[in-house]
């Protein structure tokens, strides 16, 4: 039988020992980048997002590398990212939709360590460590539908980091009704300033990104 990427996570074979990667990364220093930015205003999504639902894939080994990559099941947003994504739980919520959230704000190391992990056909699908990623500028989110009655996550062409095609965001195939979906969520969350990734349906940036510096604070070091 083949694997359900809606509930279990895509998995790829690492490029090398994670604990490894992940100690490398953490000993790299994020790129220089030239001012000025805007000071860092990274704010919780649950104080912000009424009745939102998190998924942190990250946080457990349900994810694309199969280890914990986080050591707290949190999400952050710029403040200005975090009120324009409340508004879009506002517009879905009349539909019996709400949002799901698998990530925010990434540390710059975890961009590091995903780029190291994936095999070079598969780059297309991570951040870039030496331009950084707009995760971490706390700018980009991740994040599904859920239906507000039942509490459950909404399927969709394709699963949460699934590196196939079936991620793209005008990818034709799936169901009507998971492309009624996809297009239900892209259409909210553009009508507040955010632009979907063309190779991801579930990435979204916040029109603000250029404004923010790149960071790597730890979630624990975060209030």
């Amino acid at each position: 039988m083949a694997q359900d990427f809606h509930t279990t996570a895509f998995r790829i074979q690492p490029t090398g020992d994670i604990a490894t990667l992940r100690q490398a990364a953490l000993s790299a220093t994020p790129p220089h980048e030239a001012g000025p930015f805007r000071t860092s205003d990274l704010v919780e999504l649950v104080h912000v997002v009424p009745a939102l639902r998190l998924d942190i894939r990250y946080a457990t080994s349900n994810n694309f590398l199969g280890v914990p990559l986080y050591t707290q099941a949190r999400a952050f947003l710029q403040r200005p990212a975090a009120e324009a994504l409340a508004r879009v739980q506002a517009r879905l919520a009349p539909q019996g939709y709400g949002l799901v959230v698998y990530d925010g704000y990434r540390p710059w190391y975890v961009t590091k360590l995903f780029w190291e992990a994936t095999p070079v056909d598969k780059h297309m699908f991570v951040g870039n460590p030496v331009e950084g990623s707009r995760h971490n500028r706390g700018c980009a989110v991740d994040l599904g539908l859920c239906d507000l009655e039942t509490g459950a996550t909404l399927r969709m062409p394709s699963g949460y980091d699934e590196m196939t095609k079936r991620a793209y965001a005008d990818y034709p195939g799936g169901t009507d009704a998971e492309r009624r979906l996809r297009h239900i969520l892209r259409t909210a969350m553009e009508a507040e300033n955010f632009a979907v990734l063309p190779e991801e349906w579930w990435h979204f940036d916040h029109a603000d990104w250029s404004h923010y510096p790149i960071m790597n604070t730890r979630f624990e070091d975060l209030e």
